[in-house]
């Protein structure tokens, strides 16, 4: 029967396909800046190209790195005016916030009829699923827990070896604070960049498997790991530029670019964004993991999934299945600064996707909390309040029982 629906579903999409190439498709995102914007605008226009009569409405909204988006996207949901189609983090951001109230189509038998489905690693397809259907297509995969370096100033003040372990981490910071230097930039205007540093600490003090029992509700937060991986961010704090709450995150990643601080913990869209500024990677700076991390990959993938009652939905159909194309992956992704979600698209000749590709396919995958993968949003939320609370206040047992209020929240385990 199954089969039969296949078949069913694969003749009918031929023949909205054939007829629905005209009119309009909205597509929404908060990609408005550094080289998402980018890779955005360089693959509708290649969707322009195959599809010349379909009218695309790029609907970005700026500010808040996605949190005005969101609420945005959460009025228009809730209100039945949804987008034809719109970016979304892979995992439970999608899944609590539109999945479980019944706002979305499944995309299972789309994928599967267009014979992509078996393209994407498990593990992510479990991500993007719920009760076992797929909600969304990963257009882009990214890494969390990558430290970027000025390799100019890394030279000049003597540093010999990127760091691998907590001291030699710490050792090369205060290096570079007695040689007058930023150390580490930082830019939490908008909350989540402080959370990325937290939530990858927990990765190297926790590990993968027992960070990942966190979310699966096989281990408790009231554990010391989440103790240590607090102090080590009051500790980091030490480092930090003293304007840190007024930037953005392309801010603090430009003052690596303006030679005025030498390292910066961020997702790999950073390495997207110094290649709009002209730095070249390798050469004008590198990367390495997160001392303790170095065997994790922590994911954050965007991705698009198909509302009900779209208002242009057979158009919103066409323009998932070319995301779900390697000529759409191998267009957006290098631009971005991320690498395919699909296993067999192309990540282009750039050193560190390609590195970045092969620790993907090999590492074990953690999923981001402060990126929706991990948590629903109200921990994510409540995660983020309680690191900001801990930059102001470097109160360590404060932060962590309101990380504890949090989970009990949404029922994971805290005893």
């Amino acid at each position: 029967m199954r089969k039969l629906v296949g078949i069913v579903l694969l003749s009918v999409l031929s023949f909205t396909m054939i007829f629905a190439q005209s009119g309009q498709v909205e597509i929404f995102s908060w990609w408005t800046g550094g080289g998402e914007e980018e890779a955005l605008l360089a693959t509708l226009e290649d969707f322009n190209e195959l599809y010349p009569d379909i009218e695309v409405i790029n609907a970005t909204v700026a500010g808040g790195a996605g949190t005005n988006a969101k609420a945005v996207l959460k009025t228009r949901m809730l209100g039945g005016n949804p987008p034809d189609t719109f970016q979304v983090h892979a995992g439970w951001e999608l899944t609590d916030t539109y999945v479980i109230p019944g706002l979305m189509e499944p995309l299972t038998d789309y994928l599967k009829a267009w014979g992509v489905y078996d393209k994407f690693p498990e593990g992510l397809i479990d991500i993007v699923s719920y009760q076992g259907e797929v909600y969304s297509i990963p257009l882009t995969v990214h890494r969390s827990n990558v430290v970027f370096y000025n390799k100019k100033l890394f030279n000049e003040i003597g540093l010999t070896k990127e760091p691998e372990t907590w001291n030699e981490f710490i050792n090369a910071l205060e290096k570079v604070k007695a040689a007058g230097y930023t150390p580490l930039a930082l830019g939490d205007k908008n909350k989540w960049p402080a959370g990325q540093l937290v939530e990858n600490l927990m990765v190297a003090e926790f590990g993968a498997k027992n960070y990942n029992a966190l979310f699966n509700g096989e281990l408790s937060f009231n554990d010391e790991r989440l103790d240590s991986s607090l102090e080590k961010m009051v500790q980091l704090m030490d480092y930090v530029n003293v304007d840190h709450a007024a930037l953005a995150w392309q801010d603090a990643a430009r003052l690596l670019y303006e030679d005025k601080a030498v390292f910066n913990l961020m997702g790999d869209w950073a390495e997207g964004y110094f290649k709009t500024l002209g730095w070249t990677p390798g050469e004008d700076f590198g990367w390495f993991e997160l001392p303790g991390t170095q065997a994790v990959f922590v994911l954050v993938s965007d991705t698009f999934g198909l509302p009900k009652n779209a208002p242009h939905r057979e158009n919103a159909l066409i323009f998932l299945e070319y995301l779900a194309s390697t000529r759409a992956q191998s267009v957006f992704n290098p631009i971005k600064g991320s690498i395919p979600a699909r296993i067999d698209a192309d990540p282009g000749n750039d050193p560190y996707l390609i590195e970045t590709a092969e620790d993907f396919r090999t590492l074990i995958i953690s999923p981001s909390i402060v990126h929706g993968s991990a948590a629903p949003e109200a921990f994510v939320t409540s995660f983020n309040d309680a690191v900001n609370n801990l930059v102001t206040t470097k109160n360590v047992n404060q932060a962590k029982q309101m990380i504890l209020w949090a989970a009990e929240d949404v029922n994971l385990l805290t005893d």
